[in-house]
This record gives structure tokens, sequence and C-alpha cells, in this order.
């Protein structure tokens, strides 16, 4: 296997403060150039995929990409590390959890009465018992709404185009109310909303290295997606975004490279149209940015244009915010420990904070999990929220919800 994405590569250590488990653990071999160097050893048969302590390395990266813009070399880390994965995965096999994992969500029939039942579940409180039972509960509670759903009459969809809003699989199951925030949005602004209940798209097996996985699902995507005629598809989860937009290389089809070029994250399509301005929530936040929206997609300012529509709100970036959460799919089920040890630095930051924060948003359902739970376990009154819920709040208030 030829990784060419990885030629570029100097070795000059650019990548070591942007990488979160080297940052955590100071081994060299958990770094991006590290683990380059694994890859690299690989490629020239010096190690073998049998090695487990090349395994273990390799698995123990967040693939975050964080590493990517900060190497002035250009190096492809992502790219690199999702083939090795795919090969290894080959080579030795998946996780059994991980398996399980990948066969619940990939299968409509396994996925809407398992998601069902954890939505039955999500309300209860926190019972006692082991570690990771406890944070895997408290997860599932940051899933829930803090606003009682609002039923309302609607502002007629407008002329800025007909688009459609991808349900995908975590996000329809267990966060439809950010779902529906999302299309009132979106019909403030103009857009003509259509939903795409087509599933999985493929995210965390390409993560997971299940690449024939992943590449059915986008085959299935594609197929679905082009049923209708949109002008773009719309995305709230940072993960399947950032996979959308990888369909062009990996399925290497018109079909492929049509669903790459039509998809935009929400904050995207937003801010490119021009938020219509809602009434003032005289708040302060914590804007902390997902790894695959603000490094695999490069979508940043685009947030803040939205969050910039919704006056008085004070919004801030703290310490760390571009740091990974820990959450990355379902890395905080293979490696729970690490995951938290990861996650408890944002926790320190925004017990930190001066002046206090009243709430985090971000934009991906692994992120809202894994922070909303962390800081349900560390007993802070913090509330987790999408940037479309806070600009759907503001709408609300605005009064353009209200019949016409």
């Amino acid at each position: 296997m030829r990784l060419t994405s990885l030629d570029p590569c100097v070795h000059c250590g650019f990548c070591l403060p942007a990488c979160p488990t080297y940052l955590l653990t100071g081994d060299e071999s958990e770094s991006p150039r590290g683990r380059i160097v694994l890859m690299q050893g690989l490629e020239e048969e010096t190690l073998t995929y049998a090695d487990s302590t090349v395994r273990h390395h390799l698995d123990t990266c967040l693939a975050c990409v964080g590493c990517e813009p900060a190497c002035p070399s250009g190096v492809q880390y992502g790219v690199a590390i999702s083939q090795v994965r795919t090969e290894l995965a080959h080579r030795n096999g998946i996780n059994r959890w991980t398996r399980l994992a990948l066969a619940v969500l990939g299968r409509d029939g396994l996925r809407r009465p398992f998601l069902a039942l954890a939505r039955a579940f999500r309300g209860l409180p926190l019972v006692p018992g082991p570690p990771i039972l406890r944070r895997l509960q408290a997860q599932l509670r940051a899933t829930r709404s803090t606003h009682q759903r609002r039923q309302r009459d609607l502002v007629p969809p407008g002329s800025r185009g007909r688009v459609g809003l991808l349900h995908g699989c975590v996000m329809e199951g267990l966060f439809d109310h950010i779902h529906a925030a999302t299309r009132r949005v979106l019909l403030v602004n103009g857009f003509e909303v259509h939903d795409l209940q087509t599933g999985c798209c493929g995210a965390l097996h390409e993560h997971a290295g299940d690449h024939e996985g992943a590449c059915q699902r986008a085959a299935h995507q594609a197929r679905e997606i082009q049923k209708d005629q949109l002008d773009a598809i719309v995305v709230n989860s940072a993960g399947c975004g950032a996979m959308l937009k990888s369909y062009r290389d990996l399925l290497g089809d018109p079909s492929g490279k049509n669903i790459a070029e039509r998809t935009h994250d929400v904050a995207e399509l937003l801010a490119k149209a021009g938020p219509v301005q809602g009434a003032p929530l005289a708040r302060r936040i914590a804007y902390d940015p997902p790894c695959h929206l603000q490094h695999a997609q490069g979508v940043h300012e685009a947030v803040l244009t939205v969050l910039s529509a919704i006056p008085g709100l004070a919004v801030e970036q703290l310490p760390g915010a571009d740091q990974c959460c820990g959450g990355a799919g379902l890395y905080g089920v293979v490696h729970p420990e690490k995951s938290s040890a990861i996650l408890a630095r944002k926790i320190a930051e925004f017990q930190r904070a001066d002046p206090p924060i009243e709430a985090v948003v971000t934009g991906n359902p692994g992120c809202i999990m894994q922070i909303g739970g962390g800081i349900l376990l560390a007993g802070m009154p913090l509330q987790v929220r999408h940037p479309v819920e806070l600009l759907d709040e503001s709408y609300a208030q605005a009064g353009f919800y209200q019949s016409h």
C-alpha cells in the first residue's frame, strides 16, 4: 500500500502541540509525527500489521485532523490514517463493540428501535455503577432537548432555493429537536426544506476502518438523494457533513462529486445567505468547534457569523477550543479512559471561564454527547446547545413563528 499523502512530511514537529493524544501522554508514538513513522514502517514492511504496539498507537488516534492545519508541508494525515485503518481492519478485524455499533446504526430495522429505546431511558436519573456505565448514561441524558418542543405556525418557504436536510442516524434518533430547529431557521431565512431520511452516511464505518461498509452507505445515500431536485444538501452534524463532502473521492464517480459539491453545513448556508437577525439573547456562551467542522471542512467563521445574528450574545472561545473533546465517533466506547482524560481538559477550561459562561455551543452530535455528559458528571449548571438552537430561540422571541 502506497501512502503518497505522507511524502511531504519533513518530521518538523509542528503537529505535536495540535495533537490531543500527544498532549495527554507526551509519547511521540501518540503524535502525528510518530504515527507517520509507524505508517511509513508498515509501508516499507519494516513493521507489521500484526504488531500489537503498532496497532495500539494507530488505533488511539482520534482522527480529528487537527494536525493538518498546523502542518507547513500540507501532509494529508487524515487520508493516510483512514487508509491504514482500513488495512488494519482487513487484516485483524474490527473491535467487537465497534462491529456491534456499526451493525445497529447501519440498518434501519435495528437502528430505529434501538434509538427509540435509548430515548425512553435518557430521562432517568444517573444511577451508581461502573464509571463507563455512568459516562454512557450521562451522554445519553445530554441528548435531551433543553426546551419544550414548540408547536407554531411557521413562515411560508421563500425563494432562496430548495434544500434537503439530512437526517442521518444518531441525529434522527436522538436529536430530532435540532432537526426541528434547523428546519424552522431555514424557513425564516427563505429556504424550502425537504427532509432526507436516508439513514447512516457511513462516517462511523469509515472512521472505524470499515471502508467497504462506508462505500455501501455512501452509494445508498447518493442514489436516494439524487432522486430529489435539490439546490443544496444541508447538514447539521459536522461528522456527517465531512463525510458527504468526501464522497467525491470515496465513490470516485459523478454521483459522489455531485453530492460533495452540493453539501453545506447549515452554518455555511446561512452565512452565505446572510442570516436574518433575531431578538436579543443576553447570554455568555463558549463556542467549541467540532473537529470535523473546523479542521476537516474548514468551516469556522461561518458559525460565528450565524451567532452574530443574535444581538446581545457574547461568544467566547476558551483556551483549547480548537482541540478535540475526545468524542471522535466511537472512540469513547473503545478507549473510555483516554477519551475521558482528553475531555477533562475542556471541562477544566469551562470551570475556569471568567466571566462565567452559561452554555457551551457545538455543532456535532458526538461532541454534544461527550461534552454534555462530562458537564453533567462534573455537576456544572451548563447547557450544551447546537448553534441553530440558539438562533431558533432568538427567532421565537422575535415573533417569526407566529401566524401571518
